[in-house]
């Protein structure tokens, strides 16, 4: 994540950015248009800082997963059409 200075991100950069700023360190998703750039970025940076990516087969799959980490203690997204 950049630090002190200006970048410029799409809507759906600075979601995945702003989940890690707040603690986020489980995302499963399944990538579709229109959030697929959360899902890449989310791949690219979760394991910079100790957390876990993982592509999921389905929305359900998905849902299921964040909420089993969840229940486990860890703050836990995904995203979807």
């Amino acid at each position: 994540m950049p630090n002190s200075r200006m970048v410029f991100w799409q809507g759906n950069e600075a979601c995945a950015y702003g989940a890690i700023k707040a603690g986020c360190r489980f995302y499963a998703g399944y990538p579709i248009t229109p959030s697929s750039e959360i899902a890449e970025t989310m791949a690219r940076e979760l394991p910079k800082v100790g957390g876990v990516f993982i592509q999921m087969e389905d929305e359900i799959a998905s849902a299921a997963a964040i909420i089993g980490a969840s229940l486990a203690g860890t703050k836990s997204m995904t995203a979807t059409s």
